[in-house]
């Protein structure tokens, strides 16, 4: 088989076909593992590149509003958070607790011109080399940051109104934001809501089905109607959820994560035929503190419980957080590239 670009290669496989080798994709690399693997690199994208990745990714900017001495900030969705040594911090609360503030409220503005500076940057620097990938979110994680996540759980029962209207208002914005993104040159959009935790669903397949389902499906019609590719991410055990999620039709699946007893053989024999499997090799313990030769050992298996016949992405089954080791992150890519051609 001649070699594929890397657009090429990813979209064959995100699409269910076989490329010419099994494509790697990460939507995260911490900023110090970044610099601890290649010290001049630019960037994330920069490593991305250089480092072999099929695909480029950035997510969108919502600034911070108001900054606190103790290292707490309010950033545009009226959200506060703790910094930390993570690219993503962790929200501490959020601004909706009563109907009348859900009726109120507005999401930042996704027409604002700083929204997509670093997708904008992306599409100058890598169009037609790398795919560009845009991470982003359908109608759940934000709307649980705005309301906190045990209230939202709980207001799924309690206050089913209140938790529509935040839905509702967190989705339409999130569709206007990621049409704008595939427009202006984003060809892979991936969505970050989780919905488990590693014993299973944080809410039950009934209340998913009526409450998160109708709206994931809506984001993903978005996306294809703007002629790009999605793919779904949830952290955790979605083994109930599983055929209700790809029944939404995304193209990709991610990360099937074996932390959470999610395992790639088995939802390859369950869903494989009908969605693409973006996973999974183990960030939570095998990168940080595995040695390479694991490393080695574990992708080689994901490509065979998976890669077989195309329709595979090689990626961590999370993210390339700050506790992963340089050397373990650039072992994975030298194996995907060695052991992933067909």
């Amino acid at each position: 088989m001649n070699a594929m670009t890397s657009r090429e290669r990813l979209q064959t496989a995100l699409k269910k076909g076989k490329p010419d080798r099994v494509p790697l994709l990460e939507f995260i690399v911490d900023s110090k593992v970044v610099h601890a693997a290649m010290p001049d690199c630019h960037d994330a994208a920069d490593f991305m590149d250089r480092a072999g990745f099929d695909g480029v990714c950035c997510g969108a900017q919502f600034a911070k509003t108001h900054e606190f001495p103790d290292g707490r900030y309010i950033d545009e969705w009226g959200v506060t958070y703790l910094a930390g040594p993570e690219a993503v911090a962790h929200p501490l609360e959020g601004p909706i607790r009563t109907l009348a503030e859900a009726k109120s409220y507005t999401p930042p503005d996704p027409k604002a011109s700083h929204r997509l500076k670093t997708l904008e940057e992306l599409v100058h620097r890598y169009k037609g080399r790398r795919a560009i990938c845009f991470h982003h979110r359908a109608a759940f994680m934000w709307s649980a940051y705005l309301m906190g996540m045990d209230n939202i759980l709980a207001d799924f029962l309690l206050e089913p109104e209140k938790v529509e209207i935040i839905l509702d208002k967190v989705l339409n914005a999130n569709i206007a934001l990621v049409r704008r993104a595939i427009r202006m040159g984003a060809e892979i959009v991936t969505l970050g809501d989780d919905y488990a935790h590693n014993f299973g669903p944080m809410m039950s397949p009934k209340i998913f089905g009526h409450f998160l389902l109708p709206r994931l499906k809506k984001m993903i019609e978005s996306i294809h109607e703007e002629g790009a590719l999605c793919i779904k991410h949830s952290d955790g055990n979605i083994y109930p959820l599983l055929e209700m999620i790809v029944s939404a039709e995304p193209d990709g699946l991610n990360p099937i994560e074996p932390a959470a007893g999610m395992d790639l053989k088995t939802v390859r024999q369950k869903v494989g035929n009908r969605v693409c499997l973006v996973g999974n090799i183990d960030c939570s313990h095998l990168l940080p503190f595995g040695e390479q030769k694991q490393v080695r050992d574990a992708v080689l298996k994901a490509i065979k419980d998976a890669g077989g016949g195309g329709g595979f992405v090689l990626s961590s089954s999370n993210s390339i957080h700050s506790a992963c080791r340089p050397e373990n992150l650039m072992t994975m890519v030298r194996a995907c590239h060695e052991f992933g051609a067909y």
